[in-house]
């Protein structure tokens, strides 16, 4: 049986395009576009001949002849998948060009290359989520403005607390996806190259530039190393780094609490709609349910299952990125190998969650029928707010609480309306206060969809937030 690994227990991120964005065949890829750029970077320092960083660039483009199964057996001895890929490049750019094959991976270490092909990885998965995170917004939008004014209960600690509108809440859940898709497109911008050479000081690019004579690009002026930094990171289109980040581990530590933050922003909006698509709320419903394997009447909402799981997970893999952190010497023994497997999950479970986020806030379905039907089933208790409020003038703010935690006491007894209980209470107990409020006073105060305060201007505000975001492409994504 095949060992391929196709996301059977992981139908959150199987098909999405973060996946293919980060599989073994995706970070092969990166590997070598991280070797060929170092070879076009010190050729371009006049470290290379230029025909050399054709010949690697042009063996690097050949991803069939390098197999990600036997790279990774191969990586075994060496601890890390360059070593063997070195190996495999350096064959192949032989064959082309025997005096070429000397510069392949000249002057760099395993991780420099690595390092350099997870955030290219990064990078271009990261692109997938941020249009699927402006998918959402957008549909987000769209619903706050349509459902501006439209009421529902608030629910604090599980129970009705005051009116707000749905639109309020789709507001707040795009205000949480706009604060995730800019995280997540400032962390992109800043993803690094990373070279440093043995131990971070580039000194074996020194001594190569020294066993190779007086070039034309050697005068005085710039540092070597730092002139290599900068045509490196120019030829990967990622950022350039201040220092070589061996055992600084800021891009991945940022990333993580990115990602981290996504996959939260994400489970809030899950959370919602799995508590309010309840059978016994049904305020909102997905677009297209799952089905039940065993019952038919069932559709269930995967989506916002999917994102909730997660919202779940993520968290506990940004702490192993975190703990990476601490690392040790130059080059640390675990804790950099320790980042690889949980940075690539989580990378796909929030690609995962932010494909499924996009397709759930697309086709969700609002029912405002639902809504005002369960605005009244405390029978106006969800105003008793506002009441105590207004009766507290001519009553008193303690007489005014006292008397409608008796009343909401008697309408939850006796299944009555709030207004008509309030009534009988203020017509025996304070008659020059009954009044003044007439039974259809009391009604218009009773009313839900009455009292939602600001909720209206609110949205009005939130929805003022520029929704799309659109970073200016890399010099990866221009090639």
């Amino acid at each position: 049986m095949s060992s391929a690994e196709y996301g059977l227990l992981a139908p959150g991120r199987a098909d999405s395009a973060v996946e293919a964005a980060t599989g073994d065949a995706a970070y092969v890829r990166a590997l070598l576009d991280a070797e060929a750029a170092l070879t076009r970077a010190q050729a371009a320092v006049g470290l290379a001949p230029p025909a050399a960083a054709e010949a690697v660039t042009a063996a690097a483009g050949e991803t069939g002849r390098y197999d990600p199964r036997d790279l990774a057996v191969r990586a075994r001895s060496g601890g890390n998948p360059v070593i063997p890929l070195v190996a495999a490049l350096t064959t192949a750019v032989a064959g082309r060009d025997a005096g070429a094959a000397t510069y392949v991976h000249r002057g760099a270490t395993s991780q420099d290359i690595l390092d350099t092909a997870t955030t290219l990885v990064c990078s271009r998965a990261l692109a997938a989520v941020l249009g699927d995170l402006d998918g959402t917004a957008a549909a987000l939008g769209r619903l706050a403005a349509e459902h501006r004014d439209t009421p529902m209960a608030g629910r604090t600690l599980t129970q009705h607390a005051v009116p707000v509108t749905f639109g309020l809440k789709a507001a707040g859940w795009r205000t949480l996806v706009l604060d995730a898709r800019d995280r997540v497109a400032a962390v992109r911008a800043a993803l690094p190259a990373q070279l440093g050479g043995a131990a971070g000081t580039l000194a074996a690019f020194h001594a190569f530039a020294e066993a190779d004579g007086p070039g034309p690009d050697s005068g005085a002026g710039t540092d070597l190393g730092l002139r290599l930094l900068t045509a490196y990171a120019a030829e990967t289109g990622l950022a350039e780094p201040a220092l070589p980040w061996h055992t600084l581990r800021t891009p991945v530590a940022d990333l993580a609490g990115a990602l981290a933050h996504t996959a939260g922003a994400l489970g809030k909006i899950a959370a919602d709609v799995l508590a309010l698509s309840r059978t016994e709320t049904a305020e909102l419903a997905e677009g297209s349910g799952g089905g039940s394997s065993a019952m038919p009447h069932k559709s269930n909402p995967v989506r916002a299952t999917l994102i909730a799981a997660a919202a779940r997970q993520v968290p506990a893999l940004a702490g192993v990125l975190y703990g990476s952190l601490a690392a040790e010497d130059e080059r640390p023994a675990g804790a950099w190998h320790a980042e690889w497997q949980p940075l690539r999950d989580a990378l796909r479970l929030v690609g995962g969650a932010a494909r499924d986020a996009a397709e759930l806030t697309a086709g969700l379905r609002v029912r405002p029928e639902r809504m005002r039907a369960n605005l009244a089933a405390t029978g106006g208790g969800i105003v008793a707010e506002r009441l105590a409020a207004v009766l507290g003038a001519p009553l008193g703010r303690d007489t005014a609480k006292r008397l409608l935690t008796d009343v909401a006491r008697r309408t939850a007894e006796h299944g009555t309306g709030l207004a008509e209980e309030l009534d009988r209470a203020l017509r025996a107990r304070h008659p020059a206060v009954a009044d003044a409020f007439p039974a259809a006073r009391l009604r218009e105060l009773a009313d839900p969809a009455a009292y939602t305060g600001s909720a209206g201007a609110l949205v009005d505000r939130a929805l003022r937030r520029p929704g799309t975001h659109r970073a200016a492409p890399t010099a990866q994504e221009n090639a």
